[in-house]
């Protein structure tokens, strides 16, 4: 990264005008320095209390990414709505994990969006910023580089990276528009299975009945908050879970995975501050369901 100083900026020092022009963090500044990176002013190494002059010109070199033992490249093909240097963002089908595990060691998102990397010749490793569940498809946000996914952390923490699904739930909710704000956490003696409860972490989901079927009804959920399994949890809280999800007591009857689909993805562009806004049709699958019943009502 390279930057030339200007007049508005003479004076500042870095380290501040880093963080106020460039959006590093202390954590970021520090883990260059002491990591392996380099800070540079006109080729020379500086403090961060250096005081900028008009005409310095500022480098960055961020320490080299480790990849852990299980990101190995793997050619696959990858659905990409948009690319550039800092963001990668996928239309993600369904069936396929993000991350590599003990349970799924390849075949993982990480796995051919490191091979993608590799074929373009960059040294990155992989940086998600809003995961899907496996069996959850649709668009999905990752950041290229440790710089912009350190921004786009912060950005999901307060809350400026809007996510909406469509989902399609059993039963027909009372409540044809609601929020559902009940606490979430780990459900006792599993690792996997979340559930409701007072010493569960907070959590909001806010849902819009969109068309009913004969047996199942197709709901709008944004999601305010972003905990582990949270539409599936909150939906079947409501007692309507999810078409699809055993685990939190639907069927797989009529479709063999959760009947769930992010359909809309915004966020600021971490480096140009550009609100970037993506669509996703609805996976084939869940169009299927909904042919599979006959629509009776619409709101």
């Amino acid at each position: 990264m390279k930057w030339t100083i200007t007049k508005q900026q003479e004076g500042l020092m870095l380290r501040k005008y880093l963080q106020e022009n460039h959006k590093f963090s202390k954590r970021m500044i520090k883990h260059i320095i002491h990591g392996g990176g380099e800070i540079r002013v006109n080729g020379i190494i500086q403090s961060v209390r250096y005081e900028l002059k008009v005409g310095d010109i500022v480098t960055v070199k961020f320490p080299e990414e480790k990849k852990g033992a299980m990101m190995i490249p793997e050619k696959m093909p990858l659905d990409i709505l948009y690319e550039d240097d800092a963001v990668l963002v996928i239309n993600k089908s369904p069936g396929r994990a993000v991350i590599p595990s003990y349970i799924h060691t390849t075949g993982t998102i990480a796995n051919g969006v490191l091979a993608h990397y590799e074929n373009q010749g960059l040294p990155y490793t992989f940086h998600p910023v809003t995961r899907l569940d496996r069996n959850t498809s649709g668009a999905m946000l990752i950041a290229k580089h440790r710089w912009s996914h350190s921004i786009l952390a912060e950005a999901q923490k307060s809350g400026t990276i809007s996510r909406t699904y469509y989902a399609i739930v059993e039963g027909h909710p009372e409540q044809k528009t609601g929020t559902i704000n009940a606490p979430i956490g780990r459900k006792d003696g599993s690792i996997i299975e979340r559930t409701v409860t007072d010493a569960g972490k907070y959590a909001v989901t806010h849902y819009t009945v969109l068309k009913e079927f004969s047996r199942y009804t197709l709901v709008d959920v944004q999601l305010e908050t972003g905990r582990t399994h949270q539409i599936r949890v909150h939906l079947s809280y409501i007692g309507h879970p999810l078409a699809g999800d055993d685990l939190y007591g639907g069927t797989t009857a009529h479709i063999d995975r959760q009947a769930l689909h992010c359909h809309q993805l915004s966020f600021d562009h971490p480096i140009t501050g550009e609100m970037k806004d993506f669509s996703v049709d609805m996976a084939n699958d869940m169009k299927q369901l909904k042919k599979t019943f006959k629509a009776f009502k619409s709101t």
